[in-house]
């Protein structure tokens, strides 16, 4: 069972995906996850795409995809796996079909968990830290007992800049732009199955779940 998980951030995907490999012996594949394995590993393409990140450039996508090749032979992922932030563009979408049918196996489905704009948005400038021993909060879902303040050590919590909700706009905007042709790539495929991550968390896991169990 080979999958692609996708959605928004904030949509909840690392939720779902913790709960897709507790019910199926596939590996989570995340972009980050590889780049430290390979890297940490100095094989070839690791050590190439250290060079580049060292110099803050961006990975080309010929590494990425090398990379990307690299993981999903390994024995591990050989029954199936659950890519994570792979492919962001168009032209990576295409050189995974071709890695594809070079292993001769095939996508079997892409999850794309969806969340209306204005509920993320709601999720992802709710957060609130405390500055001295690092406990998260969220203002709707997990809120202190005393508002502004931490539960435990009294703190004034404060937001991170990047939960603010211009910079969240923005990257939900980039996020918007970047995955509407990749999910039309796969809709023509027949391979997307939308599914709605507004629900309860334990109804959006059932609906994954029970995708994955038709695809067996």
């Amino acid at each position: 069972m080979n999958i692609i998980l996708m959605g928004l951030p904030g949509a909840g995907k690392g939720t779902q995906a913790s709960e897709i490999v507790k019910k199926f012996p596939i590996p989570h594949i995340s972009t980050g996850d590889m780049f430290r394995k390979a890297i940490k590993e100095e094989t070839d393409l690791g050590k190439e795409a250290k060079s580049y990140m060292d110099r803050g450039e961006l990975v080309p996508d010929e590494v990425t995809v090398g990379i990307v090749k690299e993981r999903i032979s390994e024995d591990d992922a050989k029954k199936g796996f659950l890519l994570d932030g792979f492919p962001r563009t168009i032209d990576q979408a295409e050189a995974l079909n071709d890695i594809m049918k070079q292993l001769d196996r095939d996508i079997d489905a892409v999850i794309n968990i969806e969340v209306p704009e204005e509920e993320l948005m709601n999720r992802l400038t709710g957060r609130r830290i405390c500055p001295k021993c690092g406990t998260t909060y969220h203002l709707v879902f997990n809120p202190p007992k005393e508002d502004g303040v931490c539960d435990l050590d009294g703190e004034k919590l404060y937001q991170r800049e990047d939960d603010n909700p211009e910079t969240v706009a923005n990257r939900l905007n980039v996020n918007v732009k970047q995955s509407k042709p990749i999910l039309s790539f796969y809709d023509e495929k027949g391979l997307l199955k939308n599914i709605d991550g507004s629900k309860d968390i334990n109804k959006v896991t059932e609906d994954v779940i029970s995708i994955l169990d038709d695809l067996k």
